[in-house]
């Protein structure tokens, strides 16, 4: 079995802060707003690559904010959220797939209880300190940047990691990452050839560990990430480069 994960934000869809042109579709409403949007391109290349592939959204989002995505292509009968810790299978979440995430980051709970005193006490923190499931600790900060460097300052040589993305700060078990999940899924539905497309630094295992990687253009260069990944030219949107090449890939 073929299985394509693919991350969301900046990967398939893109926020209403990003000029992907005119002939877009809104697949995100928050608060009455239209918030996130696909291209009709990937629109269409999407549609054709799920009608002979099983694909996986994978994301850092919480079941929450996934739940708000319309990419308007039929459900997803898999989905993997909170940075793979919770396995949705149909809507519904795997009891027992997030029990052994929370087993696989157990020896973690004082980290994480340390970075959650440190975040509400950071003065640079601008909203509130969330522990998102029992999984991972998420805030937002003024200059990220130099909250970032003084965490992992604080958590080097342990098994947390710090990452950031733009003003939001995330502190995350080393094996709750996006690796991790794509072997563990690759186990639980029987897969045997896996591509995965990501674009951020939370993606970086996955591709890794994907028999296929497809990033942005430079992403190697900035992550260091290895591995057999194929980074696009940049010369259109990422989502639709991406989604062309897993068309060649899978021959459609």
């Amino acid at each position: 079995m073929r299985v394509i994960n693919l991350d969301l934000d900046n990967t398939l869809i893109y926020s209403y802060k990003h000029d992907i042109g005119d002939r877009k579709m809104n697949v995100e409403v928050y608060q009455g707003r239209e918030i996130s949007y696909v291209t009709e391109k990937t629109h269409e290349r999407l549609k054709k690559i799920m009608s002979r592939c099983l694909v996986v959204p994978t994301t850092t989002r919480t079941k929450e904010q996934y739940e708000r995505i319309d990419l308007k292509v039929g459900a997803f009968r898999y989905a993997l959220v909170c940075n793979g810790g919770i396995l949705l299978r149909d809507g519904v979440s795997d009891s027992a797939w997030y029990e052994e995430s929370r087993r696989l980051i157990a020896d973690c709970a004082d980290e994480l209880r340390r970075g959650e005193e440190l975040l509400r006490q950071e003065p640079l923190r601008k909203s509130e300190v969330r522990f998102i499931e029992g999984l991972f600790l998420f805030t937002k900060c003024n200059a990220p940047e130099k909250v970032t460097a003084r965490l992992r300052d604080s958590f080097e040589g342990t098994k947390v990691s710090v990452l950031r993305n733009g003003e939001k700060i995330y502190l995350v078990p080393e094996r709750l990452d996006k690796g991790t999940a794509i072997e563990r899924f690759c186990c639980y539905i029987g897969a045997d050839e896996v591509i995965a497309a990501g674009d951020s630094e939370f993606d970086v295992p996955m591709v890794e560990r994907a028999g296929i990687g497809i990033v942005p253009a430079g992403f190697c260069g900035k992550y260091g990430a290895k591995g057999n990944l194929e980074e696009m030219k940049g010369e259109s949107i990422f989502a639709e480069e991406m989604l062309s090449r897993i068309e060649t890939l899978v021959n459609l």
